[in-house]
């Protein structure tokens, strides 16, 4: 039983109890059987309704014999409390769910990691806790880190699975798992012969590039600032997919993250064993934000479930 108080427009503070005691009373229509049913005396109960009555300037009960009836004000008061004490329970109802650890868990995730990883990791949190209400949403958003991380910083997601955020001080980003980056040219390319490449030797040609808003595009500045050289940028694009598509199509070359698309285009893969890389993703939330229990009990299993690849990402 929740204990409280509503205010009245105008008036004074009305306690959730009357409201309880009121509609119990409006259900038995009996004073002792009422009090007998809420736990407490037919004094205390008597004294409740005078009170409400008082608060309210109007009649909500009369005698009819030894029961009680309500009165036309009542009757209509009765369909304004039930109807508030049962949004007030369901919400109750709502929070302790969720201080179980149950509950809704909002995810956001570049689409790379919409594939295997991120649906992998909800069902082994779900089996995990079997009879629990937990609820996920998941998206894409933009498609893009900053896309992922403005939607973070408005309260959209819970947790974001992205690349590292640039600005560290607004959020707390873990290494959860990584994607092979690797170096593509159209068929027919000079390159092409080759099954591996020294990103040094790619500079003479033009480059399809990740635009600015790329989280791809700090690790190709990365990558060729190794090199000490700038590449010529013929083009520039915000998704992998399209890179792919525009390098299969002689617009130039580039560096995409490995994925099963790159096999039914016509490119040539190439290793890149210079500069070492690794495109690592990371596991993101707001720092300083309140993550509910289902929220941190997910972040902890994931935690727990790419530990050996934390500790690997760790030593480097």
């Amino acid at each position: 039983m929740l204990c409280g108080r509503i205010r009245p427009k105008g008036g004074d503070s009305m306690n959730l109890f009357h409201l309880r005691y009121f509609v119990k009373l409006a259900h038995t229509r009996h004073y002792t059987r009422a009090a007998e049913e809420l736990c407490i005396t037919q004094p205390s109960l008597s004294h409740a309704m005078n009170q409400l009555e008082t608060e309210l300037g109007l009649p909500l009960f009369e005698r009819a014999g030894r029961n009680t009836t309500l009165t036309r004000f009542g009757e209509e008061f009765l369909e304004t409390a039930e109807r508030t004490l049962s949004v007030l329970d369901a919400g109750v109802d709502v929070l302790r769910r969720e201080a179980r650890g149950e509950g809704l868990i909002r995810l956001g995730f570049l689409r790379t990691l919409g594939v295997e990883f991120i649906p992998a990791l909800a069902r082994g949190f779900l089996e995990k806790n079997p009879g629990r209400d937990i609820r996920f949403t998941f998206s894409t958003g933009s498609g893009l880190t900053g896309g992922l991380l403005r939607g973070l910083s408005e309260r959209q997601y819970d947790l974001v699975f992205a690349s590292k955020p640039t600005d560290s001080s607004a959020f707390d980003a873990v290494a959860v798992t990584n994607q092979d980056i690797v170096f593509i040219v159209p068929r027919g390319h000079p390159l092409a012969s080759r099954h591996s490449v020294d990103l040094a030797d790619t500079l003479p040609y033009p480059h399809v590039f990740f635009s600015p808003s790329s989280g791809m595009r700090a690790v190709e500045d990365e990558l060729f600032e190794r090199v000490g050289a700038k590449p010529k940028i013929a083009y520039e694009t915000a998704e992998d997919q399209v890179v792919a598509g525009l390098v299969a199509r002689g617009f130039g070359v580039g560096v995409v993250p490995y994925m099963d698309l790159l096999l039914r285009l016509d490119v040539k893969i190439l290793q890149i064993v210079k500069p070492e890389w690794e495109r690592n993703f990371y596991m993101i939330s707001q720092r300083g934000a309140y993550l509910s229990p289902a929220v941190g009990n997910f972040r902890r299993y994931v935690l727990d479930t790419c530990f050996d690849y934390i500790g690997q990402s760790a030593q480097k």
